[in-house]
């Protein structure tokens, strides 16, 4: 998809409780450097990620460059990996809504031009306290939460 998009900029995938991944496109491709399978880049990313081992969501990117999919092509971007939050069973009340909040973080973040590796931990966090509360909204934190200090 990203090849069939020139203006594309990046791509999110939420993956759940095992959080996301982006790619992240960049336009100033150099003739340097070798073509990363990005399969190989992902596995890289996700057991770097789990060896920070943090409760809290965090993000690990890959350097840029050109990456390649087998069947797919190449792009020339990075790629980065989301975790996240992990939420003892006792405090996970409804997951309903999760994934909207996630996403609603990330327009939120793009709009404060918050940098994908801000911008990735900071709607996990989002999802994460949605998850706490019934409900699809009632869990969502306002801007002035102090949870989400750290992340703006």
């Amino acid at each position: 998809m990203a090849l069939r998009l020139p203006r594309l900029k990046f791509v999110i995938v939420t993956l759940g409780e095992a959080g996301c991944i982006m790619l992240e496109k960049h336009t100033q491709e150099t003739t340097e450097g070798e073509i990363s399978d990005v399969n190989i880049v992902l596995e890289s990313l996700q057991k770097k990620a789990k060896g920070l081992s943090s409760n809290l969501p965090i993000s690990v990117s890959s350097e840029v460059g050109s990456l390649e999919a087998d069947g797919i092509g190449k792009i020339y971007g990075r790629l980065l990996v989301g975790t996240s939050e992990a939420i003892p069973p006792s405090e996970l009340v409804d997951t309903t809504g999760a994934g909207d909040g996630f996403i609603g973080a990330v327009l939120y973040a793009l709009i404060a031009r918050m940098p994908p590796e801000k911008m990735l931990p900071f709607a996990a966090k989002v999802a994460a306290a949605g998850c706490r509360a019934l409900g699809a909204r009632t869990g969502l934190p306002y801007r002035s939460d102090s949870q989400l200090g750290s992340y703006l």
